[in-house]
């Protein structure tokens, strides 16, 4: 063996060596950005997690706030059915008292207090419907709102857990 032949085995081998510390160089490299998205993926998963829940204790809370506004709108109408069936009743009265004492006398000056105070009594309790139904279709669009951001974190939670699924297998 002559030193030229000794020479370029060694120059040789130099560059297999180079060869192979630069690929397993470039491997190392590929690996970080792998495992920065998958910590990245899991972190946007742990969010996703919170939004959803905040969310559906929001939705939970505002079916609450409908299911009580259903009860007291019953409620009123209720109370505002009677007060008209006592309208309807004093003015059956008031009728025949005119007629069997007289326009001016005090029964049916009584009979009147009773029909205002009725008339009173029943225009509030519509007030209160009015009032009521305005709360009811204003919790049912938060409900609805709500709902529609649960749909939404669910959409991220299952492409957050896809984008996991793949970087963990590389692709």
């Amino acid at each position: 063996m002559n030193a030229e032949h000794v020479v370029r085995r060694g120059v040789l081998a130099i560059a297999f060596a180079g060869l192979f510390a630069g690929s397993a160089y470039a491997q190392s490299e590929d690996a970080t950005p792998q495992q920065q998205d998958i910590h990245n993926d899991k972190k946007d998963i742990r969010n996703d997690k919170k939004d959803l829940a905040k969310d559906r204790a929001d939705r939970n809370a505002d079916q609450r706030d409908i299911n009580h506004d259903r009860k007291d709108l019953n409620k009123d109408r209720v109370d505002r059915n009677q007060d008209q069936r006592d309208i309807n009743h004093d003015k059956a009265q008031l009728a025949g008292d005119d007629k069997k004492y007289g326009v001016n006398s005090a029964q049916a000056q009584a009979d009147r207090k009773d029909l205002r105070a009725d008339r009173v009594d029943r225009n509030k309790d519509q007030k209160d419907i009015n009032h009521d139904r305005r709360d009811l279709n204003k919790d049912r669009v938060d409900r609805n709102r709500d709902q529609r951001d649960i749909n939404k974190d669910k959409r991220d939670l299952h492409r957050d857990r896809k984008d996991l699924r793949h970087d963990r297998h590389g692709h």
